[in-house]
């Protein structure tokens, strides 16, 4: 059983921004692919990005490319999410989430889906003032 504990959320004014954090208890972190997931109020969930810790693969949903950036510590087991310009629409309850990746791309057909996921974090706040 992996678990995955996040940190760094708050509150912050648009126009911000913000990292999180994400660590993972378990030692084989860089056989997995990591993914952030938000959901605001009212909402589905929805993805935001993905990194393999496999092969280095990455991907992030539309509305964040750009402004959002993930990055992985393999030393600390440790995934970031460094968030840039950040509007009130980005509030939300932030969840980082792995699957065993087997690497070769293969994510690409996967990160998408929170179905695809074995584990989850507890979540984040992340509050956007206007």
């Amino acid at each position: 059983q992996v678990r995955l504990v996040e940190s760094g959320g708050g509150l912050v004014q648009a126009g911000g921004s913000l990292r999180l954090s994400c660590r993972a208890s378990d030692p084989l972190f860089r056989n997995y692919a990591m993914g952030w997931f938000r959901q605001a109020p009212g909402k589905k969930r929805e993805t935001v990005g993905c990194l393999s810790n496999v092969d280095g693969s990455m991907y992030y949903a539309d509305s964040e490319k750009g402004r959002f950036t993930i990055s992985s510590d393999k030393a600390e087991n440790r995934v970031h999410l460094q968030m840039e310009r950040l509007n009130p629409e980005d509030t939300a309850v932030y969840y980082c989430a792995a699957f065993l990746d087997l690497g070769h791309g293969s994510s690409w057909t996967r990160w998408r889906y929170e179905s695809e996921y074995e584990y989850w974090g507890q979540g984040t706040q992340v509050t956007v003032s206007s």
